[in-house]
């Protein structure tokens, strides 16, 4: 698929954790495949590889590859488990940069922060709490542009300011939460003399 090819480019940036001999499923097929079954409502790793077996003719046709047979869940899991997460960030990034992202209408676009907890991913068992994560929302497109998780014992301030070093917003409309509003003096107000 012509839509595709350029997004496959750019997963094919993503260092593959595998040894070169031996590899049936190449790695940016089995991202997309990957994250087309989970954007289906997939969420294990035999979700995606039930995605891959029903869709499989359709998948091969259309991105013309011949897998026989989906990779194993076990395969997904090994695959999926071994990136970077630096690397794929870095790589979807480079994506979200290279759409055209700026209305054709105005000059200016609205990119809000703002910060989620990860649905699922707390563990009552080990009390673990459910994962933070800040992202940069372009407005207009409904594209996440960035995201970083947030230290347990932190919280979005200094996040969205890492954010907003990295990415490029000037002369773009930036919306917080309310807690960016505070103010931190940097020196002890003057003392106050009565009269």
């Amino acid at each position: 698929m012509k839509s595709f090819e350029r997004f496959l480019s750019c997963l094919a940036a993503i260092p593959d954790p595998r040894r070169a001999e031996g590899k049936l499923y190449q790695l940016p097929h089995v991202l997309l495949f990957s994250i087309l079954a989970v954007v289906s409502g997939a969420n294990s790793y035999r979700g995606i590889c039930t995605f891959i077996k029903v869709h499989r003719r359709k998948l091969n046709k259309a991105f013309k590859i011949n897998w026989k047979r989906p990779p194993a869940h076990t395969a997904i899991r090994y695959i999926l488990q071994g990136l970077s997460a630096a690397d794929i960030e870095k790589v979807f990034r480079e994506h979200a940069a290279n759409l055209n992202l700026t209305p054709a209408d105005s000059s200016a676009r609205v990119i809000a922060f703002d910060g989620k907890a990860l649905r699922g991913s707390f563990d009552n068992f080990n009390d673990i709490k459910a994962k933070q994560v800040l992202s940069a929302f372009a407005v207009d497109t409904a594209l996440v542009l960035a995201h970083i998780e947030i230290d347990e014992k932190s919280n979005e301030i200094p996040a969205v300011q890492k954010l907003l070093e990295e990415l490029d917003v000037a002369g773009h409309i930036v919306t917080c939460d309310a807690m960016h509003c505070q103010k931190k003096p940097s020196k002890p107000p003057p003392p106050q003399t009565r009269i």
